[in-house]
């Protein structure tokens, strides 16, 4: 599948254009304000769970929310650090998902691999995502039907743009692999492939990787929530890839049973280029 320019697609809806570009100015401006938390000393904090917080990502949040509400003053927000609060608003169809920064404990490490994360939800599909990897200056965008792009960053603007999509699968295969969660399962998920390639990732670029071509298939096996993988599922979705459960269901956004947090937690998901190389048990 070629991916298309977002900005030239026959028949598009503006507002979801318009929307996506609000997306990408709102990462644009909180990576700013991460990257000027991460070139300093800051404290990090531990949440109920004991992940780890810091002032970036409280800051990063309050300029996406006013961000969006500028643009999107109708539609609701479900942010991780407001969630973490007890800020949980009611949703119905269309709304945001926001990670202010995925991948805290590489935020922590200095490692880089760390994003900013903006999706747009309506009816359980991510339609649009939006995906700031600030300290690697590039940034990835899609939204369904009108492809994806890779933006290289400079001084906080967008230099350079291409269009992105998934590839044929490699041979042997191209695995992304979590640097900080990887379990048993995936282990010997990633078994069931002798001979593939360990790319190794952090945060939302895991599914970046795949929607741009690098790597073919992204296994989770543990605990996630919908903030932490709705912008990089846009962004694959959109460069012709897919997110399932392990059973082979798409994988669906919203609030589910359960009480507090525990209604926007995922299952166990895969998201590859093409699911049709995805050995079933």
């Amino acid at each position: 599948m070629q991916a298309q320019s977002m900005s030239s697609v026959p028949g598009e809806s503006a507002d979801e254009a318009t929307l996506l570009e609000g997306m990408v100015a709102a990462a644009l401006s909180a990576g700013t304000e991460v990257m000027a938390i991460y070139g300093r000393d800051f404290s990090v904090d531990a949440k109920d769970d004991a992940s780890p917080v810091t002032e970036a990502d409280r800051r990063a949040e309050i300029i996406i929310l006013a961000a969006l509400a500028r643009i999107a003053p109708g539609i609701p927000v479900v942010a991780e650090e407001a969630c973490c609060g007890g800020i949980i608003p009611d949703v119905v169809s269309r709304f945001f998902l926001v990670d202010p920064v995925d991948g805290t404990r590489e935020f922590v490490s200095r490692n880089g691999e760390f994003t900013v994360n903006i999706a747009l939800i309506e009816a359980g599909i991510p339609i649009a995502g939006v995906v700031y990897a600030p300290a690697r200056d590039v940034l990835f965008a899609g939204r369904l039907g009108a492809g994806a792009e890779e933006m290289r960053i400079e001084a906080g603007r967008i230099a350079e743009r291409r269009a992105v999509a998934v590839a044929q699968p490699a041979a042997p295969l191209r695995i992304v692999a979590s640097r900080s969660h990887r379990t048993s399962q995936t282990d010997a998920f990633i078994e069931r492939y002798p001979g593939a390639s360990i790319v190794p990732a952090g945060s939302s670029l895991k599914f970046c990787l795949i929607a741009s071509g690098r790597a073919d298939l992204y296994p989770r096996f543990g605990p996630t929530m919908q903030w932490d993988t709705a912008a990089g599922d846009a962004v694959l979705r959109a460069a012709g890839g897919m997110v399932t459960t392990p059973e082979g269901e798409p994988l669906v956004y919203g609030p589910k049973s359960g009480v507090g947090l525990d209604t926007y937690r995922n299952p166990s998901f895969i998201a590859g280029g093409r699911l049709d190389i995805r050995k079933d048990d």
